[in-house]
């Protein structure tokens, strides 16, 4: 039997985020069949993913600085606004000398 390992992208992943792609892959990337299956309008189901691209290309980003990997993690999931974290980010680059 085969050790199943899961890949990087989705280790920092919730259930109900692989739930959703799993949902997503079975109605053939439909995201008007996936918003019929929750019961949402088309434009909730694709502000959704777009909030769950954002998180995998967070999770891809390995060697991004942890301050700001959990400024953008907070900004996805809406505990922050971008425009906040974009200032922050910025702010925290110039602090260290980087070009922000």
């Amino acid at each position: 039997m085969a050790i199943e390992t899961v890949p990087e992208w989705m280790a920092g992943l919730e259930d109900e985020d692989v739930a959703f792609i799993k949902k997503f892959l079975l109605a053939s990337g439909s995201l008007k069949e996936v918003a019929g299956l929750y019961g949402v309008t088309y434009p909730t189901v694709r502000l959704r993913l777009d909030r769950l691209i954002q998180k995998i290309h967070l999770s891809e980003d390995t060697a991004a600085d942890p301050y700001v990997a959990l400024v953008k993690r907070l900004a996805v999931a809406d505990k922050l606004d971008f425009d906040t974290a974009k200032l922050l980010i910025q702010s925290y680059k110039k602090t260290k000398g980087e070009d922000a």
